[in-house]
């Protein structure tokens, strides 16, 4: 695309490239790909390049509003009843010229309608902006749930194994005579229900894969060959908290807002600008002949040029009714701009909550899982010796795989949690 001042090419200046805060090639990679191929993206960039004609056209209208060459050829016949005196009643008629009119922006209109398409343009290269921020969020998130759910579905191949180790020592106990056939069936239960669980990872990888394909401008497909099998992207332990709240004004959202309040506020000024006379100066200048050979003689020239006015002095109710309309139009605005900063700084707060308070989460809950490790292998060997009966050793085995998937959870909630926390900010702030 283009370069210009309005900055759609500049994607490294709109956002900071944060997500380089997880030190993750491939999500790196994948950011990069769907701010090319996104369709939606592509999308904002057209209304872009729509916005920026749209002032050209608003800035043309400053010259002669109309300019138009004007050419022709008529063969003619003269009513014979009419035109007695004629000798004969046909002939023809050949004309080329230029017409122009030019209407004196005298109260303003034109310079407030460029007013309002600058402003347009400024709100349009805000929504790029923000659905660039929003696409990049979208596909960190997909990227950090395809990994929750790669390591889930490991940790349940894992206990799968462990599992049918227990199944195998009950077994064993039971041909020994030690224990009774409910150890069997209950070792088996607990196997085939946490087998269960992997084909419903599986479902979930898939489905975050699609997203991120969606994303990415492509149709779904296998990305565990590109993808790898990379952990959940880590997050930083700590984020600065006093964020200024200048910072909001980061927002893309929040200044796209404020751009449309100003376009607004100038399309006010051209419906006022109704109130009053137009004034224009409309002239022509061009050649008729009746032969096509004598058409450029000084003989043949034709000209006029004069002012005019057109005034509207009956439609005032209309027109300030009118202006009334872009009045109110202009306090939905005002409110929305109010409201999307209110939000902004709800969203923030609320993220970088969410943030802290799951990070503690996750370390409680990996002392959780560290516990329920230690659990399963004591049950298991003292299993072996006959001094716990089974079932302590399979509810040490459930609480294992429990508090294993909370655990990943959480930590993808973390990084999740960030790229939230940055997508309120508005995308570009450091980490200390």
């Amino acid at each position: 695309m283009a370069g210009g001042s309005d900055g759609v090419n500049d994607l490294q200046s709109l956002d900071g490239a944060w997500w380089t805060v997880f030190d993750d090639p491939v999500l790196a990679s994948l950011i990069a790909c769907a701010s090319e191929q996104n369709l939606g993206f592509k999308q904002s960039a057209a209304r872009v390049w729509e916005a920026r004609a749209r002032l050209d056209i608003a800035k043309g209208n400053i010259f002669p509003q109309m300019q138009e060459a004007t050419g022709g050829y008529t063969r003619i016949q003269q009513s014979r009843t009419t035109s007695r005196a004629v000798r004969t009643p046909f002939f023809d008629e050949w004309s080329t010229g230029l017409n122009a009119s030019w209407e004196w922006d005298l109260w303003g209109r034109y310079r407030r309608s460029i007013e309002a398409a600058e402003a347009d343009l400024q709100a349009a290269n805000e929504d790029f902006r923000d659905v660039l921020l929003l696409l990049q969020a979208e596909v960190a998130n997909a990227y950090i749930q395809t990994r929750i759910f790669q390591e889930r579905r490991e940790l349940a191949l894992q206990n799968v194994a462990l599992q049918e180790r227990t199944l195998e020592l009950a077994e064993l106990r039971f041909r020994e005579g030690q224990v009774t056939k409910l150890d069997v069936t209950q070792a088996q239960e607990q196997l085939t229900a946490t087998r269960a669980l992997v084909p419903q990872l599986e479902i979930g990888l898939r489905e975050s894969q699609n997203a991120l394909c969606l994303l990415l401008g492509e149709p779904p497909y296998d990305l565990a060959s590109e993808l790898g099998s990379e952990p959940i992207p880590a997050a930083p332990a700590e984020v600065v908290v006093g964020i200024p709240a200048e910072l909001l004004t980061r927002r893309p959202d929040i200044r796209q807002a404020e751009r449309l309040v100003a376009a607004q506020s100038a399309r006010i000024g051209i419906a006022e600008s109704e109130l009053y006379p137009r004034i224009a100066i409309t002239g022509m200048f061009g050649y008729e002949s009746r032969s096509l050979s004598s058409l450029f003689t000084t003989e043949s020239f034709t000209g006029s040029v004069g002012p005019g006015f057109r005034w509207n002095i009956l439609n005032y109710g209309r027109i300030r009714s009118s202006i009334r309309a872009e009045e109110a139009r202009l306090d939905q605005l005002v409110l929305q701009y109010q409201e999307r900063v209110l939000q902004a700084h709800e969203e923030v707060e609320t993220g970088i909550e969410r943030f802290l308070r799951e990070q503690e989460r996750v370390g409680h809950l990996a002392a959780s899982v560290a516990a329920a490790e230690e659990s399963v292998k004591l049950a298991a060997a003292q299993y072996r010796i006959g001094r716990v009966d089974f079932q302590r050793l399979v509810d040490s085995e459930r609480a294992l795989v429990q508090r294993q998937d909370q655990w990943l959870a959480s930590r993808g909630e973390v990084a999740r949690h960030l790229v939230t926390v940055y997508t309120a900010l508005g995308g570009g702030w450091q980490i200390p």
